[in-house]
């Protein structure tokens, strides 16, 4: 047990440090450590991947404060567009997490799997989308952040993949985007949360310490190294050469993916 609890305090740590620096969301991170942690703690395999989906987006309800906060303190979050997009992102993320409890296993792998590719291939290739126009009314923003919700509770991130790109693309400044973004993944954790703790309930076959799909012990030992690291990664992202360091994190994404798909065959 103890064990576990210093392997889940390092992903915490590095998830941390990942959602401040990249914007990319510490799930990309936290969900294929899990997949590959809880088998040994007696997580069935029919149920590993909605824990770890689930897990993770309860510790991003750690990470997301603490990283929104240091990047609010350099005025890099526009609360404006938080508002505006916050209802889709509760709907959507919640109704996907309440779906995913349903899905079999493997399909969220594969979906995860092709998620991760797809994040990778953006980051090598450093493609943005034009900065050539607004962000659309309230209604149509709010739509969009439906559909960033619902990836997000499939993949167990809080949506930085998704929100940066379409941030940037509305003419938002890359680090205000960031700092927006970690802000609006507390919406996408709260929501999706509660969507894999009411999929789960009076579930027999899952172990002890679990909420629903939440795996308590695990969000003990990530949360608490992940909310130390957070701010740390924000300083960073204003410093360090991020096109750099997003391209060696691509290819340890598209290792993460072969690994994976290994596993399944």
């Amino acid at each position: 047990m103890l064990a576990s609890l210093l392997v889940y305090v390092c992903c915490g740590a590095v998830a941390g440090v990942l959602a401040g620096l990249l914007g990319v969301g510490g799930g990309i991170v936290l969900v294929p450590m899990m997949v590959a942690v809880f088998p040994s703690v007696g997580v069935p395999p029919q149920y590993v991947q909605q824990m770890a989906l689930a897990t993770s987006l309860a510790s991003i309800m750690i990470t997301s404060v603490s990283s929104a906060r240091a990047h609010n303190a350099r005025g890099a979050v526009h609360w404006d567009i938080f508002k505006a997009i916050t209802p889709g992102i509760l709907l959507g993320t919640f109704c996907g997490g309440l779906v995913a409890t349903h899905m079999p296993t493997l399909f969220l792998k594969v979906f995860f799997i092709g998620f991760i590719l797809c994040v990778a291939a953006q980051m090598l290739s450093n493609y943005r989308p034009p900065a050539s126009r607004d962000l659309p009314g309230k209604a149509g923003t709010a739509a969009v952040g439906g559909g960033i919700g619902l990836i997000s509770s499939f993949v167990g991130i809080g949506g930085g993949t998704l929100s940066v790109p379409f941030m940037t693309f509305c003419n938002v400044p890359l680090h205000h985007a960031v700092g927006t973004s970690a802000a609006i993944g507390f919406p996408i954790a709260v929501a999706g949360t509660l969507g894999y703790v009411i999929g789960g309930w009076g579930r027999p076959e899952l172990p002890a310490m679990s909420l629903g799909f939440v795996n308590l012990w695990a969000l003990l030992g990530i949360a608490s190294a992940s909310f130390c690291t957070a701010p740390l990664g924000a300083r960073l992202s204003h410093s360090l050469p991020s096109a750099k360091l997003k391209k060696a994190f691509a290819c340890f994404l598209i290792l993460v993916a072969i690994k994976m798909t290994w596993a399944l065959l």
